[in-house]
């Protein structure tokens, strides 16, 4: 490697990363902000405290990585992640938790979040992990693989798969009471056990998942 090139990288690999901030607590946000203003590897950016907000952010602002909190003032992490895959714009996102659930990192990791970690942790864990996912790796907490690859879905009936499979084809309740011959109440009570098993709140969720499950398992086609 010539000297030009090696200063070329020196300068690539010193240059602060920048940071955007999802986070609905003002004070959570300043200590964010303080934390990373202290480390000279990244710099924040800007600071939001809703999800339509974030996603506005991620199309506009300019940055390297996003710290996204689990519970924003009008939405999660993990619907503002779907809705990113959605559009097709994939940042580095860090999902900041302030709850210990295994459920909701586990729900991460099927998502395909790249970065995870718990408010609660070591402020120094939070850096590491923001940095890892900066430099565009995958840093989540151990967790048991055995565990997250045996996802809801596989508890799934047939009858639920097909379900679950026309969900992600794009149908309404409607279509389904009228394809299926059964009321539209049946539907949303047989939709409502269907979330439940995959634990999901809504049908974007339930569909990101399948869609995820269907990339790594094609049979599911």
């Amino acid at each position: 490697m010539s000297m030009l090139q090696e200063r070329r990288k020196s300068m690539v690999d010193t240059r602060p990363f920048k940071v955007l901030i999802g986070e609905r607590n003002p004070l959570v946000i300043a200590g964010l902000c303080d934390l990373l203003e202290r480390d000279k590897r990244f710099i924040p950016t800007e600071s939001v405290r809703t999800g339509s907000a974030f996603l506005a952010a991620a199309e506009t602002a300019s940055f390297d990585v996003a710290i996204l909190a689990w519970k924003l003032s009008d939405m999660d992490g993990g619907d503002v992640f779907i809705e990113l895959q959605r559009r097709q714009a994939n940042p580095r996102v860090v999902i900041f938790s302030s709850e210990h659930d295994v459920a909701i990192l586990k729900q991460c990791i099927r998502l395909g979040v790249p970065g995870f970690c718990y408010q609660f942790d070591d402020p120094c864990i939070l850096l590491d992990t923001v940095l890892a996912v900066a430099h565009g790796r995958i840093c989540i907490p151990y967790i048991d693989v055995t565990k997250v690859n045996d996802t809801p879905l596989s508890a799934l009936t047939t009858r639920e798969r097909e379900l679950l499979g026309v969900l992600a084809d794009g149908w309404t309740n409607l279509q389904i009471a009228a394809r299926t011959g059964i009321s539209e109440n049946t539907v949303k009570y047989h939709l409502k056990n269907l979330y439940e098993k995959l634990d999901v709140r809504n049908r974007a969720m339930a569909v990101a998942l399948y869609a995820n499950e269907k990339r790594r398992r094609p049979s599911l086609s």
